[in-house]
């Protein structure tokens, strides 16, 4: 197990996991905001299944290797007994309004940079430096004001698994019941549609990404348990990693880069190496001062919001939902529900215009 020590395999082993998921994303138009607007408006669901079906794959993964006692997940931030419900439902809101804003989450928009998008280029500066700020800068303090002190203590449990909290309020083990009952209720919904059921390269493209992000716990659970240094245990998210790949890029730390900086990185080659083969590169730019607010204000909101949730569509969406933590269905609507204020916003002129509309009846 030396090679789990050596202080780039948690760089390499994430470069090589966001190659995957980048190579997919853009292969399949992998997009939660696009998902999100064609299932409300459209009435198509097969993106949000597909969305749906990363986080079911990656749960039934995750949850058999902490079972089995191959990985030990419970140092993982999402959780940590400590839960910021204040930060899930604002910071989510705010993350799907500025997702709304610029047509894409932190992960789409390294899809698209991948592709030869500046416009993802801004929304991911503004957003890693956005999250910066809310983790360690002067955002920082409110985060810790109106998120950490108001923190609910759910100690009792001994974390934040929906499992450990069934297991405490019953008197009895419940974590393979639980794991078993969302899994079963979570593939039930993916897979009534059947016109999904036929989309093959959909369904591949789920599984994919939802084993890259297993792939990411399983990777940095055995570093942390070999290495004799701290290693951060993450599987995938594109908010705060962001920040720290601007950090890599512009000081020097002292520190190797983490799974997260590879994550990042790997995404972006991934795309471009798919773009490059489809022959599907192309240079885009904001078309006038208003789009690059809208991207700038999106960037801003989703850097902020995301450090607020401890996580984005893919770090609370898939990640979270991976290791069933109470945080992620409360983060989920939240941003959810802002995106669907953002693009009532865009699409109507009001952020209540969609709730007052009929959208198109979701494709069952």
């Amino acid at each position: 197990m030396e090679f789990l020590q050596a202080p780039g395999f948690l760089v390499v082993a994430g470069l090589l996991a966001g190659c995957v998921m980048g190579y997919v994303a853009r292969r399949r138009h992998f997009c939660t905001m696009a998902a999100l607007e064609r299932h409300w408006y459209a009435g198509d669901s097969r993106g949000l299944r597909t969305w749906a079906l990363a986080a079911g794959v990656a749960m039934v993964l995750t949850q058999t290797l902490m079972l089995t006692g191959t990985i030990d997940l419970g140092q993982s931030f999402y959780l940590q007994p400590f839960f910021g419900l204040t930060g899930a439902i604002v910071g989510g809101i705010a993350f799907g309004f500025g997702m709304a804003l610029a047509g894409t989450c932190g992960f789409g928009a390294l899809v698209r940079l991948g592709g030869g998008s500046l416009r993802g280029l801004i929304v991911l500066l503004v957003l890693g430096l956005s999250a910066l700020a809310a983790q360690r800068g002067v955002i920082g303090s409110l985060r810790i004001a109106t998120v950490d002190n108001l923190a609910i203590d759910l100690s009792f449990a001994g974390d934040q698994s929906l499992g450990g909290l069934a297991s405490a309020i019953s008197g009895v083990d419940m974590h393979i019941a639980v794991a078993v009952l969302a899994a079963v209720l979570l593939f039930w919904w993916i897979f009534r549609d059947g016109v999904f059921r036929k989309a093959r390269d959909l369904i591949v493209a789920g599984s994919v990404i939802g084993a890259a992000i297993a792939f990411g716990w399983l990777a940095t659970a055995l570093a942390a348990r070999y290495s004799f240094e701290p290693v951060q245990l993450e599987a995938g998210s594109f908010v705060v990693p962001v920040g720290d790949t601007i950090l890599q890029a512009i000081a020097l730390t002292g520190t190797w880069p983490d799974y997260g900086v590879g994550l990042v990185l790997g995404v972006v080659a991934g795309a471009a190496l798919c773009a490059w083969r489809r022959d599907d590169i192309r240079w885009e730019a904001c078309d006038d001062a208003r789009e690059l607010g809208r991207h700038l204000a999106g960037g801003f909101l989703m850097g902020t919001g995301g450090v607020f949730a401890l996580g984005c569509t893919i770090g609370q969406g898939i990640s979270a939902v991976s290791v069933l933590a109470l945080s992620a269905p409360i983060a989920i609507a939240s941003i959810m529900f802002g995106a669907r204020m953002g693009l009532g916003y865009l699409l109507e002129g009001s952020v209540l215009a969609a709730f007052r509309r009929n959208a198109a009846e979701p494709a069952e």
